[in-house]
């Protein structure tokens, strides 16, 4: 038997009806782990939706792995660091290690922002990510 798995994300329009987390606590709407359906070694994957005006509320970084987010629809903004960035369909981000990210779907989007993020190290990715750090004190980065 060839070592492969399928799982269906559905239609885009359909992605904010999943809801999961890495942990209950950091569970919403609008996100499928899909490494929990998968058996992934090396990478990971997770399908969003935020509607307009929808944001993480907090940043994050790792030390191990990397992330590279692909929007799909929608308009938004990602906080990297000390900088923001415009995202929309086609925008391809890759984050390394260290970096603060942040993200939001701007409230004037004419659609839920929808990205895939892919995250990838060079070892074997543990069931929940064990190298994240959030920063609480950080305040959120945009300028409307």
């Amino acid at each position: 038997m060839s070592d492969y798995q399928l799982t269906e994300l559905g239609s885009l329009d359909t992605w904010r009806d999943h809801y999961g987390g890495f942990r209950p606590d950091s569970s919403r709407d609008g996100r499928r782990v899909v490494d929990f359906e998968l058996t992934m070694q090396y990478l990971g994957f997770t399908a969003n939706a935020y509607e307009p005006g929808e944001q993480a509320g907090y940043w994050h970084r790792h030390s191990r792995v990397e992330e590279v987010y692909v929007f799909l629809e929608g308009h938004g903004q990602m906080g990297l660091d000390d900088e923001v960035v415009d995202v929309g369909p086609g925008t391809v981000v890759r984050v390394g290690q260290g970096v603060w990210r942040t993200w939001r779907c701007v409230p004037d989007s004419p659609t839920q922002l929808r990205w895939l993020c892919i995250r990838a190290g060079g070892y074997e990715l543990p069931e929940l990510p064990d190298d994240s750090e959030r920063g609480p004190d950080r305040p959120q980065p945009w300028r409307d």
